[in-house]
């Protein structure tokens, strides 16, 4: 006998009720839902090819080393308007606001990261513009200062997407900043590394230990 598909959970509820709230590590300065082994995250994530995988419910190295770098230097977005791409659970994104931008925009695909970086924000105290889009084929987001984007070179058919898209922006007087721990996919050829900090990294089988990640900017 067929057993009956459980009906998707709301991704909200389901958050606050299964991803505690605990500071990131390397940046106690900021707290998150985040997931662990008794999460059940399964329930949430989609189970299609197409579905997206949960990787707003961690802190990810390269998300971590630019809220860390960004928190430490806030001249960096004091007044300005910052966007971030692939905001996962909003990390960078409330970094930005904590320390001191004008304006922040967190951006994602994924309607369970977009949930997630609206529960952050509020028990961050930090107000953001949430966005459920894939942009990387429009023109270069208007009234933005600044790009920031952490984590998004782990598929290489996606690092080329991003990188002519950082490229778009770059043409149209857009900064950018990219956090990474130097995946594979990373084009360290077309980057200028800025600072180095170590922080923890769910990825690539590490399970959490610190790596040293680096800040980049467009060469």
């Amino acid at each position: 006998m067929k057993r009956a598909s459980q009906p998707q959970p709301d991704p909200a509820a389901f958050i606050q009720a299964n991803l505690p709230i605990s500071p990131v590590p390397s940046i106690p300065e900021i707290l998150l839902h985040q997931a662990g082994p008794a999460s059940g995250l399964w329930r949430l994530a989609g189970r299609g090819e197409t579905d997206p995988a949960p990787y707003w419910a961690y802190p990810w190295a390269g998300g971590a080393v630019l809220a860390r770098h960004l928190i430490d230097r806030p001249e960096i977005v004091a007044g300005r308007r910052v966007l971030d791409l692939g905001a996962g659970s909003g990390l960078v994104a409330i970094a930005a606001a904590k320390a001191g931008a004008a304006a922040v925009t967190a951006v994602d695909v994924d309607a369970n990261a977009i949930a997630a970086i609206g529960l952050n924000a509020v028990i961050n105290g930090v107000a953001i513009a949430i966005i459920a889009a894939d942009m990387m084929d429009e023109p270069p987001p208007e009234e933005t200062d600044l790009l920031v984007v952490g984590d998004l070179f782990y598929d290489p058919s996606l690092a080329l997407r991003v990188m002519a898209f950082l490229r778009r922006c770059q043409s149209s007087g857009i900064d950018v900043l990219i956090g990474d721990p130097e995946r594979a996919h990373l084009p360290q050829g077309q980057l200028k590394r800025i600072a180095t900090h170590a922080v923890a990294d769910f990825g690539a089988g590490t399970g959490g230990k610190a790596v040293q990640a680096g800040v980049f900017s467009l060469s």
